[in-house]
């Protein structure tokens, strides 16, 4: 179907930026927010949950999480994401975007609640609890990805679709940011209220009883976000490209956009009719059509976020062990359990608010004018240049002069991820499939991001173990060190580099364009059907 062929379609590609826009942006970026405080807020709370749950008598250091129990925790719910984002991005294509978009925010809102609440008389009774609804918190989550990608590129227009995704994508780092704020909030009220001395001083006293609210409430508050937003995803119409495109029916998708836009659409329901009839809009994900239009393109965007997800979930999840390397967080055994939490919550919201959120709202600011692929290869060169340069000379910057230049590079190699793949990673995918794949693509690219994260969540807490067996973790084996591991790191951000020759780049191109939707303009149905996808940056 041709672009200025079906006026609704024409009409959310030329509008001005409205108020709908921002107000789909709220909407959705809450989600996000909700998605990034859920997921990264158990970071801040683990080494907690091994003081409570895991305390040894007599041992010098406080209790840590046992190396399969801690890969759980913090693995779970990348398993429930991955599984989730397979799920509702089919779905989301089967029974439409604002229908299945309601279930994912509940499922988030009841997990968050529930996930506080975690019960057992025994440590791994909690732990398997907080495991079982951490998953199911994850599943809500991994749906979140997909239909927000989806919703936010068939709402937008054409010039600034890229940076109205980016948006909604950006609130992930208001999100780790507000996670680290509320763990900041907590342990400081709560060490106010109930004092307690180091755990070299009194082992036992050190984390006193009330300390496993401050884990439980951390949780729970990630379900005020969903809870906010609820009724106005319920009040969001269909988005016009499913209605008239997925579910062909042209007046119902006219109708809606003319309520948003305040303007009159024609209905062109005959229209909608000859395009469906057309054997070339009706090929499945798994065909050859598919293959040979879209086949690079899939493989480019699994395979980018994958790498990406590696480098970048590793990063967050052992960045708190960096920084005790580097004195940013005392040694265990000099603080009671609370203020631990307050010195870890402190060096994420530092990195956070210096070099995250930037990042992202750079992207947000440039990528209407830079381009998807160029902002991707930068983030991944840049990522790759500032890994090696903290890897390399490593044990150089663990030095106390050195401690500051450390954390500066540190800091750029997550302010490239958000200004590079990190964010374009999730554009892409939801710019470049036609309607009827949109969701389901999206959510296979977001789902082999998430096997990246699990890669990292699992693999990476192994692998930064220092090579001395004296030097480990209680219950871990010895691992390649910190130093290896951020070289493995930068490997892998190399690997990014290369596989985003795949992508194409989809700046100033209407969805249908870049969807291979566009048959023609004769009565044939011949002239602009979607060639298939050629390498390097303006492929596809």
């Amino acid at each position: 179907m041709a672009k200025d062929d079906l006026g609704v379609l024409n009409a959310l590609d030329v509008a001005k930026t409205q108020w709908y826009h921002f107000t789909a942006i709220i909407i959705a970026g809450m989600g996000f927010f909700t998605d990034a405080y859920d997921l990264f807020c158990i970071s801040l709370v683990t080494k907690l949950l091994g003081r409570i749950y895991y305390h040894v008598d007599g041992a010098a250091k406080p209790g840590t999480l046992p190396p399969n129990v801690s890969a759980a925790v913090n693995g779970v719910a990348f398993c429930g994401t991955l599984a989730g984002q397979l799920f509702f991005g089919w779905l989301g294509d089967k029974l439409g975007r604002k229908h299945v978009y309601g279930i994912t925010l509940l499922l988030m809102f009841i997990c968050s609640i529930a996930s506080g609440l975690s019960f057992g008389h025994s440590a791994k009774g909690v732990v398997a609890t907080l495991c079982f609804f951490r998953f199911w918190l994850g599943f809500g989550i991994g749906g979140d990805y997909p239909l927000s990608a989806t919703i936010m590129s068939e709402y937008a227009n054409k010039k600034t679709r890229g940076a109205f995704i980016a948006a909604v994508f950006a609130m992930q780092g208001f999100g780790i940011l507000g996670g680290g704020i509320v763990a900041l909030i907590i342990s400081s009220a709560f060490e106010h209220k109930y004092k307690a001395p180091a755990y070299q001083v009194d082992p036992l006293g050190s984390t006193v009883k009330q300390a496993d609210y401050v884990w439980r409430i951390i949780l729970m508050l990630g379900s005020l976000p969903a809870a906010l937003t609820y009724y106005w995803r319920m009040k969001m119409p269909e988005t016009a490209r499913y209605t008239a495109l997925v579910a062909r029916n042209a007046g119902q998708a006219a109708a809606d956009m003319s309520k948003v836009l305040h303007m009159d659409i024609e209905s062109e329901q005959e229209k909608v009719e000859k395009f469906s009839q057309d054997p070339r809009n009706n090929y499945g994900l798994f065909s050859r059509e598919f293959a040979r239009r879209h086949g690079l393109h899939l493989v480019g965007t699994t395979t980018t976020w994958f790498f990406l997800d590696i480098a970048f979930y590793s990063q967050n999840l052992f960045q708190k062990d960096i920084f005790t390397a580097i004195g940013w967080i005392p040694p265990a055994q000099t603080m009671n359990a609370i203020h631990e939490v307050y010195k870890i919550a402190r060096a994420q919201t530092l990195i956070a608010l210096c070099s995250t959120v930037p990042g992202y709202w750079f992207t947000v600011a440039t990528i209407d004018y830079l381009g998807r692929f160029f902002i991707q290869m930068m983030g991944f060169t840049m990522m790759t240049i500032f890994m090696f340069a903290v890897a390399i000379p490593y044990n150089h910057w663990t030095l106390p002069p050195n401690r500051i230049g450390f954390v500066v590079l540190y800091s750029f190699t997550f302010f490239f991820a958000n200004f590079g793949p990190n964010t374009t990673t999730f554009i892409v995918p939801a710019e470049i499939f036609p309607a009827r794949l949109r969701s389901t693509c999206h959510g296979i690219s977001a789902a082999s991001g998430k096997a990246g994260a699990i890669v990292g969540a699992f693999g990476f807490l192994y692998a930064a173990q220092s090579k001395d067996r004296t030097k480990t973790d209680a219950g871990y084996p010895p691992g390649i060190g910190v130093k290896n591991a951020l070289l493995m790191l930068g490997a892998i951000n190399l690997a990014g580099m290369l596989f985003t020759l795949l992508v194409p780049e989809p700046k100033g191109k209407s969805l249908e364009e870049l969807g291979g939707e566009n048959i023609g303009e004769d009565e044939k149905g011949e002239g602009r059907e979607m060639q298939p996808p050629s390498l390097g940056p303006f492929g596809g």
